[in-house]
């Protein structure tokens, strides 16, 4: 059986990306089950999870507890990532996008682009911590 803080993070996760892809169905006006098994968009899944797990730590152990302590860090570090590092990777693709696009114009050659949608915005962050917040007090 597992325990309820990894049912919570799991769940929490889930539940990010599958609103994910009902939000860009909405917005695109068709199915995009595709959304579910891509990072980055509303809300963020990995903030989801590792909420969870700290929530979740600090309501079973204790808010001063060790465990808590470690889960919140590890928290913190992961969504300063998914904030920092992986939305200036994606600013960086879509750059490289725009050039290889007028490249492919003028010299008539196939390629495959680069994936643009890696990070998140703070709004997705809070959108993530939130679910996970929920999704916590209601199972742990």
């Amino acid at each position: 059986m597992m325990h309820p803080i990894l049912w919570a993070a799991f769940l929490g996760a889930f539940t990010a990306q599958a609103l994910k892809v009902i939000y860009e169905s909405i917005r695109e006006k068709r199915l995009m089950l595709y959304r579910f098994f891509e990072t980055g968009g509303m809300p963020s899944s990995h903030t989801a999870a590792v909420t969870a797990l700290a929530v979740g730590a600090g309501r079973v152990e204790g808010f001063d507890s060790p465990l808590f302590a470690i889960c919140l860090v590890f928290s913190l570090y992961f969504v300063l990532e998914a904030t920092g590092l992986r939305q200036e990777v994606g600013k960086q693709a879509r750059v490289l996008n725009e050039i290889l696009d007028e490249l492919i114009d003028s010299h008539h050659f196939a390629r495959e682009r680069f994936k643009e949608l890696l990070g998140h915005t703070w709004s997705e962050v809070a959108g993530g911590f939130v679910l996970g917040l929920v999704i916590t007090i209601l199972i742990v």
